[in-house]
C-alpha cells in the first residue's frame, strides 16, 4: 500500500489504512480502525478501537491562527483523542487539544477546533463548524451547516436544527474591553434550537426550551417555554408529551 506510517506509531488488531494517507509519529489506533485514502492523523493523535475515518480528513491538526488573530495556541495543547465506536466523514478537520467521546459522528466537511469536549453519542452534522473551547454534552445533535461559536456550552440532548447560529461578542471585535465579556450561549439539558435560530452572546436557554425558526434569542429563556420571534418572545408551555421523561 502506498501509505506512509512512521515506525513509532502503535497500531491495534485489524487496521486498514487506505492510499496516499499519512500517520505521523506516536500516533495510536485501536483494533480494527479503518483509515481511508488521502488522510492525514498528527503526531500523537489517540484513535479508539472500531473508529472509522474517511477520505481526506485531517485529524489532530495544530492550531495557526491568523497575525492578527487575538486567539493564543497554547504551546502544551494535549493530542486529539477520538473514542471508540466513533465515525468522522470526509473532509473533517480535528484539531489537536479536543477530546471526542464514544460512538461520536462527524459528518462530512465539518471541523472542530482545539480544547473542545464531546461527550458520547454526540452527532455533529456535514459543514457544522465548532470553535474553540466548546462543551457538548452526550446525545446532542448538531445539524447541517450550524456554527458553534467559541465558549458554547451545549449539555446533554440539546437539538439543534440546520444553519442555527450562535454569537460570543456584542462589540463585535472593537474596544479592549470586550475581552472581558466574551461569551457563547450556554443550552441546557433537553432544548430545541430550530433552523435558521440565532443565540446572542451569553444567553442561557433554559431547559427544554423549544426555540422556533427563525427566531433571535437576546435574553434567557425559562424552562420548557416556546419562544419565537425577533427579538424571541414567549409564546406557550411546551406540550407535556413533547418533554423527555424525567
Amino acid at each position: 500500500m502506498n501509505h506512509v506510517i512512521h515506525p513509532t506509531a502503535t497500531k491495534g488488531v485489524n487496521v486498514s489504512v487506505g492510499h496516499f494517507s499519512v500517520i505521523e509519529e506516536d500516533v495510536i489506533l485501536g483494533d480494527n480502525v479503518t483509515i481511508g485514502n488521502h488522510v492525514t492523523i498528527h503526531a500523537g493523535t489517540r484513535i479508539g478501537s472500531n473508529v472509522t475515518i474517511s477520505d481526506n480528513s485531517v485529524i489532530g491538526r495544530w492550531p495557526k491562527p491568523a497575525k492578527t488573530s487575538t486567539v493564543k495556541v497554547d504551546a502544551e495543547l494535549p493530542p486529539l483523542e477520538i473514542g471508540e465506536g466513533s465515525t468522522i466523514g470526509s473532509q473533517v478537520v480535528l484539531y489537536r487539544g479536543s477530546r471526542l467521546g464514544r460512538d461520536v459522528l462527524v459528518a462530512d466537511q465539518a471541523f472542530i477546533r482545539e480544547k473542545c469536549s464531546i461527550g458520547d453519542a454526540v452527532v455533529i452534522g456535514r459543514g457544522v463548524a465548532v470553535e474553540n473551547q466548546v462543551r457538548i454534552g452526550s446525545y446532542t445533535k448538531i445539524q447541517t451547516n450550524a456554527y458553534i461559536t467559541a465558549y458554547t456550552t451545549l449539555e446533554d440532548h440539546v437539538f439543534i436544527a440546520p444553519a442555527v447560529t450562535t454569537t460570543n461578542d456584542n462589540f463585535m471585535g472593537r474596544t479592549e474591553e470586550r475581552f472581558r465579556y466574551v461569551k457563547g450561549p450556554h443550552v441546557k439539558t433537553g432544548a430545541r434550537v430550530g433552523g435558521g435560530a440565532v443565540l446572542l452572546p451569553g444567553v442561557t436557554v433554559a431547559e427544554e426550551s423549544f426555540i422556533a425558526a427563525g427566531a433571535v434569542v437576546n435574553r434567557d429563556t425559562e424552562p420548557a417555554q416556546v419562544y419565537v420571534g425577533v427579538p424571541a418572545r414567549l409564546l406557550r408551555p411546551v406540550p407535556e408529551k413533547e418533554l423527555r421523561p424525567k
